[in-house]
């Protein structure tokens, strides 16, 4: 068999329910996690669902009883602990009226997280040209950090769209709630008027009974409004608003 058709094999995706433990720290002093099932893997990457929001360029801990030939490292421990990078999320069929799942694909990245990563776990990144096996390769990954600031790609409509925002806690509870409305919004994202202390990279769900519509977002920064009344500018992970 040639090379190309053997690269080709170990590239395609195994569908392999296995089990996974998903470990994300949200922002500092916010860490949960989640058992879920594999829907498919490859010694590069893997897709899943999960119950709790997250968003692309964020990293993710991953432990899995991995078989060991598809392993790029630990081949001889029972579990197979690896960084991973979000590559893509997508809101799935809700079983119920209450739930929403997400569907998910990752990029393994390794057995450590860059060092930006532990001063700041909301960071994300991006691979650029580093293939998978480049990534598995090196000791200590220095990925292009996506910027966090709050660019309008769309332009924002000054609409005082009404808002319930909810944030969870590492057991996925509801922490905090606050009815509202925001000042702009977009496809894309919103200023949302709020006296809620949401740090930077803390994911939420908003909910507009007049739109009958509810997304997750991530907050990327804060601003001061007029007299004085606080704001946060949020960009919709799973998908876009409706206007």
């Amino acid at each position: 068999m040639s090379e190309q058709q053997n690269w080709k094999r170990i590239r395609e995706r195994l569908e392999l329910k296995l089990p996974v433990r998903v470990r994300c720290r949200e922002v500092v002093g916010l860490e949960w996690t989640e058992i879920t099932r594999l829907i498919d893997v490859t010694p590069f990457g893997a897709s899943f669902t999960l119950k709790r929001p997250i968003e692309k360029g964020r990293l993710l801990h991953m432990t899995i009883p991995m078989p060991r030939q598809l392993r790029v490292f630990d081949h001889v421990e029972d579990q197979y602990r690896v960084w991973a990078l979000v590559r893509y999320v997508r809101a799935a069929a809700p079983r119920d009226s209450t739930s929403q799942l997400f569907d998910v694909g990752v990029a393994f990245i390794g057995k450590r997280p860059p060092r930006s990563y532990e001063e700041d776990p909301s960071k994300r990144y991006e691979i650029g040209n580093m293939t998978p096996q480049q990534l598995n390769a090196i000791e200590d990954w220095a990925p292009t950090e996506l910027s966090s600031s709050d660019k309008r790609y769309q332009t924002r409509h000054n609409i005082p769209v009404d808002m319930l925002i909810e944030s969870f806690n590492e057991k996925g509870e509801v922490e905090l709630s606050e009815y509202t409305v925001t000042e702009n919004i977009s496809q894309k994202g919103a200023a949302i008027y709020t006296t809620l202390a949401l740090p930077v990279g803390r994911f939420v769900r908003l909910s507009s009974e007049q739109y009958k519509q509810s997304v997750y977002a991530a907050v990327r920064g804060h601003s001061m409004g007029p007299a004085g009344v606080p704001r946060i500018h949020v960009e919709f992970i799973d998908r876009e608003w409706p206007l």
